[in-house]
């Protein structure tokens, strides 16, 4: 699968003045710390305490490293024109028995620079409706500065899940959420959140919704503490930025408009730990990396959390949070078919939805679903209905269709289906289909005249 962070930054403007809130954790600054506890009210729903074996890899069922200049079909240099060519080498991205996660750069003897980046392989960390989300890491920069920092780029951010698919080629509307980002040993922080369109747009990119730089003494020396939290029981909805527990920096959802906000934020997420070396960002301060720039001073990571609570307003999911596929016999062709427990599928993510439980997204073209033993009975089909979202944009649109027994047959029946306002704004669309009777394999096939996600699933249900 490919993924892309499709951007060139230029001089960060200080955004909106952060809105102050009160810390959700405590902090220690022992050399090495325990996952902390989840908040008051949120649950943990991810962590890594990174405690493998020194010089060994990541846990590659928890994580995915990229590799090379750029995602397949994606942006050349990552689309920040950065220099490195990311690995999996254990030179590059290793656990050091103490631990700690290192990422280090290095430049070989022909000037060539290596480095590491790593993805959760999970893509649904969420905020649910009147819920939050915290995404946490306790690490420490690069320890260098002056001329030998020039071109170091660390960063710990989160992309929309519907970028994985399609190498971020829908950035930024699918949201960016950079929690640290540091460049060229400034002893300093940056927090941003991207959306909208590029160039310009609501969210002023490529520079985004930003803090602008923020001092951060003895980031580089020691390890400290970085989050953001997404709170949507507060209204307007709020994405919070912290250092040591500190709110230094708050975007409200009323800062742009409600179809941009909530194309970046009402989904899940997948959280990125990368040092990339030049590019767009530290050349708008400087510049680098030059034959001064010294190589192999990695960013240290002690762990990783994200914690979430659930919308206490908000109506209880109706199912678990996976619906497997049933195990035998049949489904009822006249009870709601929850899209995540399809027998089968390709080209599609599951996530959080915010009406409960999970939902199929970042469908495009070419997609499918596919439900075995659909059982119509004898007396006939009026229609069916389709609980879907769509956050795509002006222009893009496609169809729902189900086909039956063959993904080759002619649909049966079908809806066309453009932006309802969110990849989280549901609504239920009905189709009108032909007559069926009997057990069946019932295919949802996703068909679009052009390449973009345009619609999440959440169910489909048959009707009489």
């Amino acid at each position: 699968m490919s993924r892309t962070r499709k951007r060139l930054r230029g001089v960060l403007a200080v955004a909106t003045a952060a809105v102050a809130v009160a810390a959700t954790a405590v902090f220690t600054m022992d050399a090495n710390a325990a996952v902390p506890a989840a908040p008051s009210g949120m649950t943990t729903v991810f962590s890594d305490d990174f405690t493998g074996a020194a010089g060994t890899g990541l846990n590659r069922s928890n994580w995915l490293y990229d590799i090379g200049t750029g995602y397949p079909g994606g942006a050349a240099n990552w689309g920040t024109g950065e220099v490195e060519t990311m690995t999996d080498s254990t030179s590059n991205v290793y656990q050091d028995g103490s631990g700690n996660l290192v990422i280090k750069p290095i430049r070989d003897s022909a000037g060539r620079w290596t480095s590491g980046r790593v993805e959760t392989q999970r893509t649904d960390f969420a905020a649910p409706a009147g819920g939050k989300v915290r995404i946490e890491a306790r690490l420490q920069q690069p320890n260098v500065s002056g001329a030998a920092a020039a071109g170091y780029w660390p960063a710990f951010w989160t992309l929309g899940a519907a970028a994985r698919p399609v190498g971020a080629t829908n950035w930024p509307s699918i949201g960016e959420w950079d929690i640290m980002e540091d460049i060229n040993g400034r002893s300093s922080v940056f927090g941003a959140l991207h959306c909208g369109t590029n160039p310009g747009g609501p969210c002023n990119e490529t520079t985004g919704l930003t803090s602008g730089e923020k001092a951060c003494s003895g980031c580089q020396t020691g390890m400290h503490t970085y989050a953001l939290e997404y709170d949507r029981s507060v209204s307007p909805e709020q994405m919070r930025w912290y250092l040591d527990g500190n709110n230094y920096f708050t975007v409200n959802a009323n800062q742009v408009d409600a179809t941009t906000w909530n194309n970046a934020t009402h989904h899940g997420v997948f959280v990125i730990l990368n040092v990339a070396m030049g590019g767009g960002f530290p050349a708008a301060f400087g510049g680098g990396p030059t034959s001064a720039t010294q190589s192999g001073v990695p960013m240290i990571v002690d762990y990783v959390a994200v914690y979430q609570s659930g919308g206490g307003t908000t109506t209880p999911p109706t199912t678990s949070p996976t619906t497997p596929p049933p195990t035998g016999g049949s489904r009822d062709a006249f009870a709601r078919i929850e899209a995540e427990s399809s027998n089968a599928s390709a080209g599609v993510i599951v996530e959080t939805c915010s009406e409960g439980g999970q939902n199929v997204g970042a469908v495009a073209n070419g997609d499918w679903l596919q439900f075995n033993n659909v059982n119509f009975g004898g007396g006939g089909v009026r229609d069916f209905v389709a609980r879907v979202a769509s956050g795509a944009g002006a222009g893009i649109s496609g169809l729902v269709e189900i086909r039956l027994d063959s993904r080759s047959n002619a649909p049966i029946g079908s809806f066309a289906l453009a932006s309802t306002g969110g990849w989280q704004n549901w609504t239920s669309i009905p189709g009108n289909v032909a007559n069926v009777t009997g057990s069946h394999t019932v295919y949802v096939t996703f068909t679009s005249g052009q390449p973009n996600d345009f619609v999440n699933l959440n169910w489909i249900q048959f009707r009489k």
